[in-house]
This record gives structure tokens, sequence and C-alpha cells, in this order.
């Protein structure tokens, strides 16, 4: 793929999973990436639903060039009614302010550079709404309205933001989720398979690369088929 020379990619969620594998790729083609993460192993520890921890971090990097946002959680497996307020708001805080927050530390200096990618990482879900995952679901959803409002917004500024919505990932992030709600994923999926972290890097990549030109706003889907709209 074709990077401008001397970009800087921030990869949140960078220590596993999609995040990891998405900073290798692109580490791959020479592109300098700085991982953030809470969990260990990522070049910095970043908790994305700190406000202040967030800019202090965009400002110590300098120039962001390619911001990928893979940090998320499941958030609970059970029927919403049976849901505690704060876990609902915690899955939110997470999905949704977390993505907002690193939007908008990155995108003015993105802005006045002329030139910049920014993806999103949604859900098949955000789609179809899983049944006993309401709060992932919905936040989602949310991140996906954000992406493509974001997008419209920055359209004829040199700034491409889209969305990944991948059905379920083999990844650190789903190894907590009831395995009852996987087999179901499982089961819709044509291929029959879970997706693989290094498959959605490929296309993280490409929508991070020179080779995107005419493409924001918009949601990708990597759901081994089971994406029908």
């Amino acid at each position: 793929m074709r990077y401008p020379d001397g970009i800087l990619a921030l990869v949140t969620g960078g220590a596993g999973g999609i995040g990891a594998a998405t900073a290798a790729r692109l580490r791959a083609e020479g592109v300098r990436v700085v991982t953030a993460d809470l969990a260990p192993g990522a070049d910095v520890r970043l908790d994305v639903t700190d406000a202040e921890a967030v800019d202090a971090l965009v400002g110590r990097l300098g120039r962001v060039d390619v911001l990928v946002h893979s940090a998320g959680i499941v958030g609970p497996a059970r029927p919403l009614a049976e849901l505690g307020t704060e876990e609902w708001r915690t899955t939110f805080r997470v999905n949704v302010d977390g993505t907002f927050l690193l939007c908008r530390a990155v995108v003015p200096g993105m802005v006045r550079a002329g030139w910049g990618r920014i993806v999103t990482l949604a859900s098949i879900a955000a789609k179809e709404g899983n049944p006993a995952q309401s709060a992932y679901s919905a936040s989602k959803a949310a991140v996906v309205a954000l992406t493509k409002s974001l997008g419209k917004e920055l359209a004829t500024t040199g700034v491409l933001v889209n969305a990944v919505a991948p059905a379920a990932v083999s990844t650190p992030m789903n190894a907590g989720t009831d395995p009852a709600v996987l087999a179901r994923s499982q089961a819709l999926t044509p291929m029959g398979r879970f997706a693989r972290a290094e498959e959605i890097a490929e296309l993280i990549g490409w929508l991070c690369s020179e080779h995107i030109g005419f493409s924001t706003g918009a949601v990708y889907d990597a759901s081994g088929g089971r994406a029908t709209y």
C-alpha cells in the first residue's frame, strides 16, 4: 500500500486484537505507529474516556496523520431489563465518548495539514442489534452515526473518516463474551467462522492509505457474508 512519507499513526486498543494487528500492518509498510491502551504492551497507557489524557497524548505527539480508534468493550450480555445504569453508561463512555474524544483531539491538526485518515471500529451489531447486547449494539450504532457525520463535515478538507463493521473476531476482547452470543454470531455468518484480526487489519490499512480518495463517512463490512445492507 502507499502512504505519505513520514506520517504518524495513532492506534488505540493497540495492545491486542485488531489494534495490534493494524499496528503491525502499518509498521510493515514503514508507517510510524504509536499504540495506546490500558492493557500492558502498548507504547503508551491511555484511558480513552479521559479527555485530559487524550488531549495531552495528542499534544505530545505533535501531529497525528492517521487515527485508528480500535479501543472498545463488549459490555454486558444480558437482557436489557437486567442491565444496570452504570453498565450501560460505561459501555457508552468507552465506545462512544472515547471515539468522540480521540476524533476531537486529532481533527484540527489533520485539517491544518490538509490530509488525514480516521478509521473507527463499529460492528455488525450496529446494523442488526444483537439480542442481549443492547448496550454494545446501541453504542456501536452511535459510532456509525458519528463517523458518517464527521465524514461529511470534513469531506472537502483532505481528511477521510470511515468505519469498519466486523462480525465476531477472534480477539482478546471477546474472550469474556457469553459463549452463546458467540455461537449465535458464528451460526449467522455464511463463512461459518470468526474473522482473524489480521484480516480486519488489511481493510483498515487500505482505509488509512493513499489508495482511497473518494470515500468518506462510509461503513465497510467485514462480516463473512453476514451483512445484508
